[in-house]
């Protein structure tokens, strides 16, 4: 294999504007730290960006958003393919690989509302909008007395639907908002004790043909380790769990003083029951602390409580 840089670079992206900014942000980094070469997006529709209006648990998950960027990667379309991990299935394509997660941005969740700035201040029987079950869940045991109401698209879409659909407030990633400059409109980051994030929220990986050594030199510089090594961690925990988002799993790994901290959760829909785990390990062993963190779940009863959900109890 030639492992001498190339001069162009073709980088597989999702149309919406975040993930424009993602694979802009990615393009940046990979132009500055090699001069001469050429970076190209590749902007493709997805199936999870043309199904708008059924919730992705019920169409097959979040994976409806990398997969023609993985059909580009592997047809020779696109030499990498830049994603939000939050997004990214745990197991991938024969011939593809995630070598290269960047720097985490903020990675808890925003609660945005017309009117009220936090969380606590929301009225009684709010209508909330979310799709997602990790939020609804843990929404759910925090204010039982919030309407909960799904809601997908874009961050445009959603925050328009905030002033259009009767809905008081949303929740979204706050990582984008910021991204897209839409910081203003966080009335309040989420504490972790109430709502724990999705695996991986806040962090950009990229993915790329494995054994394409020309392409891995390129973009090796751009990975971070002390969030490759957090995400991992997570990862681990969704693996053994078997998760999607059909199931409402949020696990969040940060390093402290050169220890790694993960905390786990799996909770019933109806938030009624929220099984929460966490612990310590050596950085060099995120994959072993994940797998801890999901067997000690799995030893509380999130087999049997995720199976039910899986049913449709």
């Amino acid at each position: 294999m030639n492992t001498h840089s190339k001069k162009r670079l073709r980088i597989a992206t999702r149309k919406s504007p975040l993930a424009l900014w993602q694979a802009q942000h990615v393009a940046r980094q990979i132009a500055t730290r090699n001069p001469g070469t050429e970076v190209e997006l590749v902007p493709l529709r997805t199936e999870g960006d043309r199904i708008t209006h059924v919730p992705l648990g019920k169409i097959g998950g979040k994976g409806l958003f990398v997969k023609e960027l993985e059909y580009a990667l592997l047809e020779g379309r696109a030499d990498i393919a830049a994603h939000s991990i939050k997004d990214v299935p745990i197991q991938f394509p024969a011939g593809l690989h995630l070598p290269v997660i960047l720097p985490r941005a903020e990675p808890r969740d925003a609660f945005v509302a017309l009117g009220a700035g936090t969380l606590k201040a929301l009225p009684e029987r709010a209508k909330v909008g979310t799709c997602s079950l990790r939020r609804k869940c843990q929404l759910r045991a925090h204010r039982p007395d919030l309407e909960l109401l799904d809601l997908r698209g874009n961050v445009d879409t959603r925050l328009r639907k905030l002033g259009t659909d009767g809905l008081d407030a949303i929740i979204l990633a706050a990582a984008g908002l910021q991204r897209l400059g839409l910081a203003e409109r966080i009335g309040e980051l989420l504490p972790i004790d109430i709502m724990l994030p999705a695996i991986g929220q806040g962090a950009i990986g990229i993915e790329c043909r494995e054994n394409d050594a020309a392409i891995e030199t390129l973009i090796a510089p751009l990975n971070h380790a002390p969030t490759a090594t957090c995400v991992r961690a997570e990862r681990a925990v969704n693996a053994v769990l078997g998760g999607s988002c059909q199931v409402p799993i949020a696990a969040y790994a940060s390093i402290q003083e050169d220890r790694l901290h993960l905390r786990g959760l799996v909770g019933r829909l109806d938030g009624s029951q929220l099984l929460r785990e966490e612990g310590y390990a050596s950085t060099a062993e995120p994959d072993k602390l994940g797998q801890q963190i999901a067997a000690a779940l799995l030893d509380r009863g999130a087999a049997e409580l995720l199976a039910s959900i899986a049913a449709g109890d």
